[in-house]
């Protein structure tokens, strides 16, 4: 399993520096400050490889950048509206431009409109440390009286929608304020912020758009994208939903190990793969992360290594952030999977036979609250992660020399 880490850039406050004390092999990055629906240039791709190559004091990290995320799937790709043509025809140029800089693996996501989603980003645990959460009643609140999106009531249970207007009731403007704003945060590192009221333009774009529809294009996008990838020799892997369920009246189809099926076999290449992310898959209860690392495993590209701890047994239900193996995802089963695939790749003669992993995510913890780094990516609670990752692995692959 090859270690890697991701970093936001220049502006990270986890510096290159950092990264190359955690041990790491090489590192995961994006280029978030180009536009979504523009090419990536090559120029920008160089620029970010040196950036990653140098410490600060001008000397070589030995680091190479070896995995993008994410190169962004623009809302008109995914609606089919607009520019999309333009964008996917950037889309692939990108690809060319990666490929010719060295980089293979590509993760990428199909959520509409927000790219993850969480109530709280700093929530406080009984230790001190804090962590991203997810609470329901809290989303419930915010989508029936702070964005007061139309149909929001009819998505909720009585008991969800009396414990929403009893919490709404109960905040102040600023932790109403406080609270859109966790929500609609966007992607880590991205340069898009969005209002309240793009929130609901977005939403009211997608109104005609089901799973069906939504899953429709992901075919037809990756029906262009995945045969290019091929022929470059580049493995695409999707990024599961996060949370894992609809949210928001929008559809969801990167929830399940059948919905990934789906989308595997309708594109049946091995240049279409997946981005096994622990932390949302298993969000949802009725997820199973060794099986599906085990039925899943020849397409597994790239692995987000992260717990969750669920607070109920609802499909859609509140979480938070977990330690590495303190969450409801068995993580020794799913490192022994993943371990056993690579053993299945080595055997075959397969190229990409050590998969790229990254510990996500982590808990602030000690210097973490004083640095200010990205939400649920601080240099400490990510280097215990990473540490406990380690410790399985050695456990799971150790040969005594008297065996």
């Amino acid at each position: 399993m090859r270690q890697t880490w991701r970093w936001f850039g220049p502006k990270d406050q986890v510096s290159i520096d950092d990264v190359r004390q955690a041990g790491v092999e090489a590192v995961v990055s994006a280029l978030h400050h180009v536009p979504t629906g523009s090419v990536w240039q090559p120029e920008e791709i160089a620029r970010r490889k040196r950036e990653v190559a140098t410490m600060r004091d001008g000397r070589a990290s030995g680091l190479a950048w070896e995995v993008v995320e994410s190169l962004p799937v623009s809302e008109d790709i995914k609606r089919q509206t607009g520019d999309w043509r333009i964008h996917l025809d950037a889309w692939k140029q990108s690809l060319r431009h990666l490929k010719d800089a060295g980089i293979e693996v590509v993760c990428y996501n199909f959520m509409p409109v927000l790219d993850w989603t969480r109530t709280a980003l700093a929530h406080r645990l009984p230790n001190g440390a804090t962590c991203m959460r997810f609470d329901f009643i809290d989303f419930a609140a915010f989508d029936i009286h702070v964005l007061a999106r139309r149909g929001a009531n009819e998505d909720y249970g009585e008991t969800v929608k009396e414990e929403a207007a009893r919490r709404h009731a109960a905040m102040t403007e600023d932790q109403r304020k406080a609270l859109a704003e966790n929500i609609v945060c966007g992607l880590p590192g991205a340069a898009e912020r969005f209002s309240l009221d793009d929130v609901r333009e977005h939403l009211a774009r997608y109104e005609a758009i089901d799973e069906d529809r939504l899953r429709a294009h992901m075919i037809d996008f990756l029906s262009e994208v995945a045969p290019l990838a091929e022929k470059l020799d580049m493995r695409l892997c999707c990024h599961p939903d996060d949370p894992p369920f609809p949210l928001l009246g929008l559809p969801r189809i990167m929830s399940t190990e059948k919905q990934y099926r789906t989308i595997l076999d309708a594109v049946d290449t091995p240049s279409n793969g997946v981005t096994l992310c622990t932390g949302s898959l298993g969000a949802r209860p009725d997820n199973d992360l060794p099986g599906m690392v085990e039925r899943l495993g020849d397409r597994i590209h790239f692995l987000h290594l992260r717990n969750v701890r669920r607070e109920s047994g609802d499909i859609r239900g509140s979480f938070y952030e977990a330690e590495h193996l303190g969450g409801g995802t068995d993580m020794v089963a799913v490192l022994a999977a993943v371990l056993r695939e690579e053993a299945r790749r080595r055997e075959a003669g397969r190229r990409d036979a050590s998969v790229p992993f990254r510990p996500d995510h982590g808990q602030e913890i000690l210097d973490d609250h004083r640095r200010g780094a990205q939400p649920g990516y601080p240099a400490i609670g990510r280097l215990k992660g990473l540490a406990e990752l380690r410790g399985i692995i050695a456990a799971l692959t150790h040969r005594s020399e008297s065996a």
